[in-house]
């Protein structure tokens, strides 16, 4: 694009990106003068030749306007769930009074700390939208009862259901319990579920209604009515499904431009013979920590966006500082897969950060030690000993007696099947280790920095390149909300520029990168 002098035509770099980055006003690219430049004026271009031209997109926009009436947010944006509670009440609070949609972080947080976030969160909030997370606990199912009666105590509107492989009773009770008929005869569903997927045949159950096996089991137990089950069986699962691609913690790695067309043409294929399938969003997650990702999720169909990674590194997260300088240095390719606390046994793998940290080399080594001994007792003693030295820094015998207290409160009847069994107690035993790791970054424990374990994607890495220089750059500048508004604004401001450029425009190369600047500075 040359250089053009005619009144209140942009024609540098400089000024063009300035007319873009007005969100609120039209851009119309103009020819004068045999030259082309760019101006908000509609009077200039009607004055002119317009060759493209692109509306004003303010963030809120962005993606599908019933996802923010359907949750009284502000924006098409949710800061997902950080399990043991990194995604804090604090980080929720601050999302929702800045019209955000967050989950509270409730895996592997004792059901009694879940119960006092919940009723904090709906005492302070007073009807603003929040969210809680409902892992899929295969092996400790009275965890998912223990979230549930909770959120039902505290009359939680909004339920993040990640890692699912099948439906449960617990999940399926949520649906039903919200259910009523309305004053036009139709079904109000007061109980909304994000499901947190990965898989199509996964996104499948969401889209169905609840199963019928369930809902008569719920029904005979006394735990939901015969009219709460009826209706169930007319309304899919769920109101929303994410595509959750390469992203921190539970974690296929699918990339996001295969899975989030997947999942929609899924959805839309069902839509015809399912009734109420066509209605449920699909949103993108994983791998969005940058502008431009954003942009491309919401380019590809998405109708919301959830962040993870990036919003570890906020002021607001349940992490400490170290944890946070740590995240702040990552790079894209710093991550690694080691296996998860929660389904240990089944192999299932976490995505965390690898630089700064031991754990997935030290979690792995555990998983290989269970999957070729039957059983503690079985160890070579050379095995047992550096285990207990370097690891677990106790004998395991005392991890046992840990792992005994510890469930005799939280779920008993995993110290029944360990007790008959020496496999799946020695999978308790390496649990601990995996369990407490999160722990030790979240607290910062000093003399565990090795063991920390840190559930991190590469979009962490990608918002650390993209913040580079500027004020984000920091942690202790890194509010949630914040985080939210710039890349919300940048990926609208990035829409237009594509916009115009599919259209045939060239433009600067400058003005295809946003840099963050502080509200005020805009």
């Amino acid at each position: 694009m040359t250089t053009m002098r005619t009144a209140a035509v942009a024609s540098t770099a400089e000024e063009i990106t300035a007319l873009l980055l007005d969100l609120d006003a039209p851009v119309w690219i103009v020819r004068a003068d045999d030259r082309v430049g760019a101006t908000a004026d509609e009077t200039v271009a009607a004055g002119t030749q317009v060759l493209a031209a692109v509306a004003p997109l303010p963030p809120e926009r962005l993606g599908d306007s019933a996802f923010r009436t359907a949750h009284g947010v502000r924006a098409a944006y949710a800061a997902g769930a950080m399990a043991n509670g990194i995604a804090s009440p604090a980080l929720v609070k601050a999302m929702a009074r800045n019209g955000y949609l967050a989950a509270y972080g409730a895996a592997g947080v004792a059901p009694a700390a879940v119960d006092a976030a919940l009723g904090e969160l709906a005492r302070e909030l007073d009807g603003q939208p929040f969210a809680c997370n409902l892992i899929h606990s295969p092996s400790e199912s009275a965890l998912e009862r223990a979230i549930i009666d909770a959120c039902l105590r505290h009359d939680v509107r909004c339920v993040e259901a990640s890692a699912f492989m099948d439906l449960t009773a617990e999940v399926v009770r949520y649906r039903a319990a919200g259910l009523a008929v309305d004053r036009q005869g139709g079904i109000e569903r007061r109980h909304r579920v994000i499901a947190k997927v990965s898989r199509v045949e996964v996104a499948d159950l969401f889209l169905r209604p609840a199963p019928v096996r369930l809902l008569r089991d719920l029904v005979g137990a006394g735990r939901i009515t015969e009219e709460q089950a009826r209706l169930a069986e007319q309304v899919p699962m769920a109101d929303d499904i994410t595509a959750e691609a390469d992203s921190g913690g539970h974690t296929d790695r699918r990339p996001l431009t295969v899975l989030l067309p997947e999942l929609i043409a899924a959805r839309d294929r069902l839509a015809t013979s399912v009734a109420g399938a066509g209605q449920v969003r699909i949103g993108a997650a994983g791998g969005l920590g940058t502008p431009d990702a954003v942009a491309a999720a919401f380019g590809l169909g998405a109708a919301y966006v959830v962040t993870g990674s990036v919003n570890q590194s906020a002021t607001e997260a349940a992490q400490c500082a170290a944890t946070k300088n740590l995240l702040a240095r990552a790079e894209f390719a710093d991550c690694a897969m080691s296996p998860s606390s929660d389904m240990f046994e089944l192999g299932v793998q976490v995505q965390v950060l690898r630089r700064g940290t031991m754990f997935a080399a030290r979690a792995q080594r555990l998983y290989d030690t269970y999957r070729a001994y039957d059983g503690l007792d079985t160890l070579p003693a050379t095995l047992r000993a550096e285990l207990e030295s370097t690891l677990f820094r106790r004998p395991l015998d005392e991890v046992w007696q840990e792992c005994v207290r510890y469930f005799t409160e939280r779920d008993p009847a995993q110290l029944a099947g360990a007790e008959q069994d020496p496999k799946a107690k020695m999978a308790l035993v390496f649990r601990w280790y995996l369990g407490l790791s999160s722990g030790w970054s979240i607290r910062g424990e000093a003399d565990r920095v090795a063991d920390y374990q840190i559930w991190c994607g590469p979009a962490m890495g990608a918002f650390n390149t993209w913040t580079a220089g500027t004020y984000l750059a920091a942690p202790e500048n890194r509010a949630v909300a914040d985080i939210a508004g710039q890349l919300m604004f940048g990926a609208a401001y990035l829409t237009r520029v594509a916009q115009l450029r599919t259209a045939g425009v060239r433009l600067p190369a400058a003005c295809a990168r946003y840099v963050p600047r502080p509200l005020e500075d805009r």
